[in-house]
């Protein structure tokens, strides 16, 4: 055999390490397609499956019916207090309810009672509103004045409206607070 200079033995090691690291790619390749193989912290080989493609689950809300047996000065109140909320709550709920209520004429003077768990007996007892027998804040038809409340917190009062809440905020999902009723008008 005739002499080997350095450039061949290393285009030898090289062509070695290229062939096994070709056949190393492709057993992980097929294998990389379900699997994906790790060492954990104690050195045990592991393995996980591997997910290609996501299907997001879209989550959506049922849109509110409206209730023509309802006052329509509600479904007024529900507007301008969509028109008037802002992106995120300011913590004036009641105040901002108070404020479409009357300027949709659906209350004759501004409710008096400080906070948001009080606004069921005041509509009740003074605006000539009855609570509906809702008990799923996704049922309540456009325009109910929707009322939560426990003993610790003021409260909060909302309005809903044809795909979601309005109060001094918008949003797609009512309050997580006890559910105190469902207050409607004819």
């Amino acid at each position: 055999m005739g002499k080997r200079g350095p450039h061949t033995l290393i285009f030898v090691v090289a062509s070695a390490f290229l062939t096994a690291s070709a056949a190393h790619a492709a057993g992980v390749a097929s294998s990389s397609k379900s699997e994906f193989t790790f060492k954990d912290a104690s050195g045990k080989t592991q393995t996980a499956s591997i997910i290609s493609k996501f299907y997001p689950k879209k989550i959506e809300y049922p849109v509110a019916k409206i209730d023509r047996s309802m006052n329509p000065k509600l479904l007024r109140a529900a507007t301008i207090a969509e028109e008037r909320a802002r992106a995120h709550s300011r913590e004036r709920c009641w105040h901002y309810v108070k404020e479409a209520l009357l300027a949709a004429g659906a209350v004759s003077s501004y409710p008096k009672t400080p906070y948001a768990k009080q606004a069921a007996q005041e509509l009740v007892s003074s605006y000539g509103f009855k609570k509906l027998p809702v008990r799923d804040p996704f049922k309540a038809p456009v325009g109910s004045v929707l009322v939560y409340g426990d003993k610790k917190a003021a409260g909060h009062v909302e309005i809903r409206t044809r795909d979601g809440f309005v109060s001094d905020f918008k949003s797609k999902i009512p309050s997580p607070r006890p559910l105190i009723g469902v207050f409607t008008k004819s």
